[in-house]
């Protein structure tokens, strides 16, 4: 018998000892998961892999429930050291020290990428209590019977990645990761990786993975994949072969609030109501601030850009709203990522205690710059954000859609109307949807026709041809009935001599937005909660002020007065235009009308309703030019084959 077998021995069981207790006092169960109590009800496909070392730390559990109680979670012995079973691990030991080794394989089966003991776990245990890293094993993957789930789907882009890369590491729980995952590394799907490549991989995310549980990962449902990916957003993959442990854990440790809000189940906090503008206390006065230095951080400018000119409009409306309680600095032409980041350091220097960036294409800059930047709040135009150091902020615009789309039923004479869709992103089929339920409550015939103006064509044309004479387009940048005068914007009717006569429009208040975050940071509500970081994402509408109707002298008066009676209703929380029955395309019933839908589910709407003609489109049917909002803010993301970046 190997000589130290017996104080090896001890040593695995006290280490098993102290994890039992651990894990009873934390409520958890202490013993291996069980794969036969795991599976769900239903047939379950199972297929024979080829031997291959697998790695330790996957292996959770057994097969059956049989002398689980043998062993703690983790595999180290629990039976006292004169057992038969401690008798039989010592042996096994002594093999594993000789010249011999241990050499049979495990048996395995692999499920959503963990695998279950079925034989050799006191091997496995021998191998664990010695630090090994990996261990050869026979494996039996377990299908699921379907993948109709978030976390199904991830797995069954597990099995993509695993036929290229032959690794187990790294399981996300998310639809869309692997794809992110290999863009960081400069690979594309379906290309094989070289044994080179595998060893590198590995060797970095092992370095990485110490650092990620040095800092005490894998509490709060974190995992060291998916703070990789969130790494990834700031450094080259090649980082992490030149930091050193403690510039790596530094790093990290920047962004760790992010990496808690993002594995959490739901992890952007979508507040609807913007925060209330208290009196402050004798304290209040003391720790919070009386003057703010603001920064606007803009894609193109003013000139080139209606969506940056609404903004400035927002930015000269603060200004003038809060006079010397703000310096504002406005920085333009963040157009690519390098002219962002430098931006960004600029305003910084300049003494920004509040920077926002007016567009979603400046996620990764802004957030880089947040680590960077720790002190200075950020903020960022955009939705369902999942980051803790950059909040976010758009606009409910469906709710002034809902209005305009009861004029357009009401002053469509042949039930035709035309709906102009911008891009297939976060929030817009809500629009589209509650411009057509405001259609259907004046005019129950109506159909609305949807093209859209991202895909090739002429939109507008289009709709013209299929007969509609009132058309909505775009919305209007600023409260300005200039704009509804172009023809481009708002909701229209075309006259028979082709002259397009603007009736209605929603308005981007940006100003008022400003004005509401600026003053929460004045009133001293902006703060986090401590030690339970979330992401935040301002999601305002009618009742924040922030959206708004502008109203022709075209419309009938009787309509102008129901446009003002539903939008003071909005306004003031007594109206949802989706508090009713409401019916999809496919005739799918989407909600019975006993209660609207919930922030989150507006948000991430994917459905049409019945009265609507058109589709949404697909991310390979748009135009180049509106693919980048659309990978930062589409309806779904995880399906949009990230651009290769390069092991960077």
């Amino acid at each position: 018998m190997y000589p130290q077998a017996i104080d090896d021995y001890v040593s695995a069981l006290r280490m098993g000892q102290k994890e039992y207790k651990d894990l009873i006092a934390a409520g958890k169960d202490p013993y291996p998961a069980v794969l036969d109590d795991l599976l769900p009800p239903g047939q379950h496909t199972v297929v024979d892999l080829p031997a291959q070392e697998i790695p330790l730390e996957r292996i959770v559990g057994t097969k059956s429930a049989g002398r689980i109680s043998a062993f703690t979670a983790s595999f180290y012995p629990l039976l006292d050291p004169d057992s038969e079973f401690a008798g039989k691990w010592m042996s096994l030991l002594a093999a594993q020290m000789s010249d011999e080794g241990i050499r049979d394989p495990i048996l395995c089966y692999e499920y959503l990428g963990d695998f279950y003991v079925q034989e050799g776990n006191k091997r496995l245990s021998v191998l664990k209590s010695l630090g090994a890293a990996k261990i050869s094993s026979t494996v039996r993957r377990v299908m699921p019977a379907s993948f109709d789930t978030p976390r199904l789907q991830a797995y069954s882009e597990f099995l993509s990645f695993y036929k290229d890369a032959k690794l187990y590491d790294v399981q996300f729980r998310r639809p869309g990761d692997y794809a992110k995952l290999l863009s960081y590394l400069g690979k594309t799907p379906g290309e094989p990786w070289s044994q080179e490549e595998k060893r590198n991989f590995t060797a970095y995310f092992h370095y990485f993975r110490e650092a990620f549980e040095a800092l005490g990962g894998r509490k709060d449902r974190a995992l060291p994949e998916e703070a990789l990916l969130l790494w990834l957003q700031i450094y080259p993959f090649r980082a992490l072969g030149e930091m050193s442990a403690k510039e790596l854990k530094r790093s990290l440790s920047g962004l760790w609030d992010d990496v808690v809000a993002g594995a959490q189940e739901d992890p952007v906090k979508v507040r609807t109501d913007a925060p209330a503008q208290e009196n402050k206390s004798l304290l209040g006065k003391l720790i919070t601030p009386e003057h703010i230095s603001v920064a606007f951080l803009h894609q193109r400018d003013p000139l080139t850009s209606t969506w940056t000119r609404g903004h400035d409009r927002g930015r000269i409306y603060l200004e003038e709203t809060l006079g010397d309680k703000v310096t504002v600095r406005s920085y333009y032409h963040a157009d690519s990522p390098e002219e962002a980041e430098a931006l960004l350091d600029r305003a910084a220097e300049e003494g920004a205690e509040v920077v926002f960036t007016t567009t979603p294409q400046l996620l990764r800059p802004t957030l880089k710059a947040a680590v960077k930047y720790p002190k200075i709040k950020f903020l960022n135009c955009s939705a369902d954000t999942p980051l803790s150091s950059v909040r976010s902020y758009y606009c409910r615009i469906f709710e002034g859609k809902f209005i305009t789309g009861a004029i357009a039923g009401a002053m469509a004479e042949n039930n035709i109307v035309g709906y102009v869709g911008s891009y297939p992103i976060l929030g817009v089929p809500a629009s589209i949807n509650a411009f057509a339920l405001g259609a259907q409550m004046t005019n129950p015939r109506a159909k609305i026709y949807l093209e859209w103006s991202c895909l090739p064509g002429d939109a507008t044309a289009a709709l013209l041809e299929r007969g509609a004479r009132v058309i909505s387009n775009r919305d209007i940048p600023v409260k300005d009935q200039q704009y509804l005068e172009y023809g481009q914007y708002g909701t229209f009717m075309a006259q028979a001599d082709g002259a397009l006569v603007p009736l209605a429009s929603p308005c981007w208040m940006w100003g008022k937005l400003y004005e509401n975050v600026v003053r929460s940071i004045l009133a001293g509500t902006w703060q986090q909660k401590k030690g339970s970081p979330e992401a935040v994402n301002y999601w305002w509408g009618m009742d924040s002020g922030v959206i708004d109707i502008e109203l022709t002298d075209r419309v009938p008066e009787s309509l102008r007065s129901l446009a003002k009676l539903l939008s003071r209703d909005m306004a003031a929380g007594r109206l949802d235009p989706f508090r009713r029955r409401i019916l999809a395309q496919d005739g799918s019933v989407k909600n019975e009308g006993e209660t609207g839908f919930a922030p989150a589910e507006l948000l991430r709407m994917d459905f049409l309703c019945e009265n609507v003609v058109g589709h949404i489109p697909d991310y390979t049917e748009i135009l180049p030019v509106s693919q980048a909002l659309v990978r930062e803010l589409g309806l779904h993301r995880e399906r949009i084959p990230p651009e290769k970046e390069g092991a960077k």
